[in-house]
Protein backbone atom coordinates (compact mmCIF):
# COMPACT_ATOMS: atom_id res chain seq x y z
CA UNK A 1 0.00 0.00 0.00
CA UNK A 2 1.34 3.42 -0.97
CA UNK A 3 2.00 5.97 1.79
CA UNK A 4 -0.82 8.17 0.49
CA UNK A 5 -3.21 5.20 0.64
CA UNK A 6 -2.06 4.37 4.16
CA UNK A 7 -2.70 7.96 5.21
CA UNK A 8 -6.15 7.99 3.61
CA UNK A 9 -7.08 4.71 5.26
CA UNK A 10 -5.93 5.97 8.65
CA UNK A 11 -8.03 9.11 8.29
CA UNK A 12 -11.06 7.03 7.29
CA UNK A 13 -10.75 4.80 10.33
CA UNK A 14 -10.15 7.73 12.66
CA UNK A 15 -13.22 9.55 11.37
CA UNK A 16 -15.29 6.36 11.57
CA UNK A 17 -14.36 6.05 15.25
CA UNK A 18 -15.61 9.58 15.90
CA UNK A 19 -12.28 11.40 15.83
CA UNK A 20 -12.27 15.17 15.35
CA UNK A 21 -10.53 16.54 12.28
CA UNK A 22 -8.35 18.92 14.29
CA UNK A 23 -7.19 16.12 16.58
CA UNK A 24 -6.46 13.84 13.63
CA UNK A 25 -4.50 16.61 11.91
CA UNK A 26 -2.43 17.25 15.03
CA UNK A 27 -1.64 13.54 15.42
CA UNK A 28 -0.56 13.27 11.78
CA UNK A 29 1.57 16.40 12.02
CA UNK A 30 3.24 15.01 15.14
CA UNK A 31 3.97 11.80 13.20
CA UNK A 32 5.79 13.79 10.49
CA UNK A 33 3.19 14.23 7.75
CA UNK A 34 3.25 17.59 5.95
CA UNK A 35 0.35 20.04 6.04
CA UNK A 36 -0.57 19.55 2.34
CA UNK A 37 -0.61 15.76 2.79
CA UNK A 38 -2.82 16.08 5.87
CA UNK A 39 -5.21 18.50 4.15
CA UNK A 40 -5.51 16.23 1.12
CA UNK A 41 -6.18 13.15 3.26
CA UNK A 42 -8.79 14.90 5.41
CA UNK A 43 -10.36 16.51 2.35
CA UNK A 44 -10.85 13.09 0.78
CA UNK A 45 -13.59 12.14 3.25
CA UNK A 46 -16.97 13.66 4.07
CA UNK A 47 -18.58 12.96 7.42
CA UNK A 48 -22.34 12.64 7.87
CA UNK A 49 -24.30 11.84 11.06
CA UNK A 50 -25.09 8.14 11.37
CA UNK A 51 -22.99 7.16 8.34
CA UNK A 52 -19.41 5.98 7.88
CA UNK A 53 -17.02 8.45 6.22
CA UNK A 54 -18.03 9.06 2.61
CA UNK A 55 -15.18 9.27 0.05
CA UNK A 56 -15.06 12.44 -2.02
CA UNK A 57 -14.31 12.24 -5.78
CA UNK A 58 -10.60 12.05 -6.60
CA UNK A 59 -8.62 12.72 -9.79
CA UNK A 60 -8.04 9.73 -12.05
CA UNK A 61 -6.16 8.74 -15.21
CA UNK A 62 -7.02 6.41 -18.09
CA UNK A 63 -5.23 5.19 -21.22
CA UNK A 64 -8.24 6.04 -23.40
CA UNK A 65 -8.20 9.65 -22.30
CA UNK A 66 -4.43 9.80 -22.77
CA UNK A 67 -4.98 8.95 -26.45
CA UNK A 68 -7.88 11.38 -26.79
CA UNK A 69 -6.19 14.36 -25.15
CA UNK A 70 -2.86 13.52 -26.79
CA UNK A 71 -4.46 13.76 -30.24
CA UNK A 72 -6.27 16.94 -29.22
CA UNK A 73 -2.99 18.45 -28.01
CA UNK A 74 -1.20 17.42 -31.23
CA UNK A 75 -3.91 18.72 -33.53
CA UNK A 76 -4.10 22.06 -31.70
CA UNK A 77 -0.33 22.43 -31.89
CA UNK A 78 -0.25 21.63 -35.60
CA UNK A 79 -3.06 24.08 -36.32
CA UNK A 80 -1.31 26.85 -34.41
CA UNK A 81 2.02 26.15 -36.11
CA UNK A 82 0.68 26.09 -39.66
CA UNK A 83 -1.59 29.11 -39.14
CA UNK A 84 1.56 30.99 -38.17
CA UNK A 85 3.37 29.63 -41.24
CA UNK A 86 0.63 30.79 -43.60
CA UNK A 87 0.31 34.09 -41.77
CA UNK A 88 4.03 34.75 -42.17
CA UNK A 89 3.79 34.19 -45.92
CA UNK A 90 0.76 36.49 -46.16
CA UNK A 91 2.51 39.23 -44.16
CA UNK A 92 5.59 39.01 -46.38
CA UNK A 93 3.39 39.52 -49.43
CA UNK A 94 1.29 42.33 -47.95
CA UNK A 95 4.19 44.20 -46.33
CA UNK A 96 7.11 43.97 -48.76
CA UNK A 97 10.64 44.72 -47.63
CA UNK A 98 12.61 46.75 -50.21
CA UNK A 99 15.83 45.15 -48.99
CA UNK A 100 14.43 41.65 -49.54
CA UNK A 101 14.03 40.83 -53.22
CA UNK A 102 12.99 37.20 -52.70
CA UNK A 103 9.69 36.03 -54.18
CA UNK A 104 7.19 34.79 -51.59
CA UNK A 105 4.80 32.83 -53.72
CA UNK A 106 2.85 29.70 -52.84
CA UNK A 107 5.81 27.36 -52.46
CA UNK A 108 5.93 23.80 -51.21
CA UNK A 109 5.94 24.88 -47.55
CA UNK A 110 2.75 26.87 -48.12
CA UNK A 111 1.05 23.92 -49.77
CA UNK A 112 2.21 21.67 -46.93
CA UNK A 113 0.70 24.04 -44.35
CA UNK A 114 -2.60 24.13 -46.24
CA UNK A 115 -2.66 20.34 -46.47
CA UNK A 116 -1.90 20.03 -42.76
CA UNK A 117 -4.72 22.40 -41.85
CA UNK A 118 -7.15 20.49 -44.06
CA UNK A 119 -6.22 17.32 -42.16
CA UNK A 120 -5.95 18.63 -38.60
CA UNK A 121 -8.79 21.19 -38.38
CA UNK A 122 -11.56 18.57 -38.84
CA UNK A 123 -9.76 16.26 -36.40
CA UNK A 124 -9.54 19.02 -33.80
CA UNK A 125 -13.21 19.96 -34.23
CA UNK A 126 -14.27 16.32 -33.87
CA UNK A 127 -12.13 15.72 -30.77
CA UNK A 128 -13.17 19.01 -29.19
CA UNK A 129 -16.85 18.15 -29.61
CA UNK A 130 -16.24 14.68 -28.21
CA UNK A 131 -14.49 16.10 -25.14
CA UNK A 132 -17.29 18.66 -24.65
CA UNK A 133 -19.97 15.96 -24.82
CA UNK A 134 -18.05 13.79 -22.39
CA UNK A 135 -17.68 16.66 -19.92
CA UNK A 136 -21.36 17.65 -20.16
CA UNK A 137 -22.54 14.08 -19.69
CA UNK A 138 -20.16 13.33 -16.82
CA UNK A 139 -18.80 16.18 -14.70
CA UNK A 140 -16.26 13.78 -13.22
CA UNK A 141 -14.38 13.87 -16.51
CA UNK A 142 -13.01 17.27 -15.54
CA UNK A 143 -11.08 15.58 -12.74
CA UNK A 144 -9.01 13.62 -15.25
CA UNK A 145 -5.30 13.85 -14.44
CA UNK A 146 -4.49 13.31 -18.12
CA UNK A 147 -6.63 16.31 -19.07
CA UNK A 148 -4.94 18.49 -16.47
CA UNK A 149 -1.44 17.37 -17.48
CA UNK A 150 -1.96 18.11 -21.17
CA UNK A 151 -3.57 21.45 -20.31
CA UNK A 152 -0.63 22.33 -18.06
CA UNK A 153 1.93 21.39 -20.72
CA UNK A 154 0.05 23.44 -23.32
CA UNK A 155 -0.11 26.48 -21.06
CA UNK A 156 3.60 26.11 -20.31
CA UNK A 157 4.41 26.09 -24.03
CA UNK A 158 2.16 29.12 -24.58
CA UNK A 159 3.88 31.01 -21.76
CA UNK A 160 7.30 30.23 -23.26
CA UNK A 161 6.12 31.42 -26.68
CA UNK A 162 4.88 34.70 -25.16
CA UNK A 163 8.20 35.22 -23.40
CA UNK A 164 10.30 34.39 -26.45
CA UNK A 165 8.14 36.61 -28.66
CA UNK A 166 8.39 39.52 -26.24
CA UNK A 167 12.15 39.13 -25.77
CA UNK A 168 12.73 39.04 -29.53
CA UNK A 169 10.60 42.15 -30.06
CA UNK A 170 12.48 44.05 -27.34
CA UNK A 171 15.84 42.90 -28.72
CA UNK A 172 14.90 44.01 -32.23
CA UNK A 173 13.62 47.34 -30.93
CA UNK A 174 16.84 47.99 -29.02
CA UNK A 175 18.83 47.23 -32.17
CA UNK A 176 16.75 49.75 -34.10
CA UNK A 177 15.59 47.05 -36.53
CA UNK A 178 11.89 46.96 -35.67
CA UNK A 179 9.88 47.15 -38.90
CA UNK A 180 6.19 46.95 -39.69
CA UNK A 181 6.70 43.49 -41.16
CA UNK A 182 8.46 42.22 -38.05
CA UNK A 183 5.86 43.78 -35.75
CA UNK A 184 3.07 42.11 -37.72
CA UNK A 185 4.78 38.72 -37.45
CA UNK A 186 5.30 39.15 -33.71
CA UNK A 187 1.65 40.15 -33.30
CA UNK A 188 0.58 37.07 -35.27
CA UNK A 189 2.57 34.73 -33.03
CA UNK A 190 1.24 36.43 -29.89
CA UNK A 191 -2.32 36.29 -31.24
CA UNK A 192 -2.17 32.56 -31.99
CA UNK A 193 -0.62 31.87 -28.58
CA UNK A 194 -3.34 33.97 -26.97
CA UNK A 195 -6.08 31.95 -28.68
CA UNK A 196 -4.53 28.71 -27.43
CA UNK A 197 -4.32 30.17 -23.93
CA UNK A 198 -7.98 31.23 -24.12
CA UNK A 199 -8.94 27.70 -25.15
CA UNK A 200 -7.33 26.24 -22.03
CA UNK A 201 -7.99 29.10 -19.59
CA UNK A 202 -10.80 27.26 -17.80
CA UNK A 203 -8.43 24.44 -16.88
CA UNK A 204 -6.59 26.82 -14.53
CA UNK A 205 -9.66 27.06 -12.31
CA UNK A 206 -10.44 23.33 -12.07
Amino acid sequence: MKPSDQLSEYVRRALAQGGEREGIAQALAHAGWSAPEIDEALGGWETAPGLPPVPRPRPYASAQEALLYGLLFLSLGMIGWHVCELGMVLIERLIPDPADSRYYGPGSSTRWSIASLIAFVPLFVFLNRKVSRMSLGDGGRRRSLVRKWFASVTLLVVALVFLADGIYVIYTLLNGELTARFAAKAALVAGVAGLVFAYYRDELND
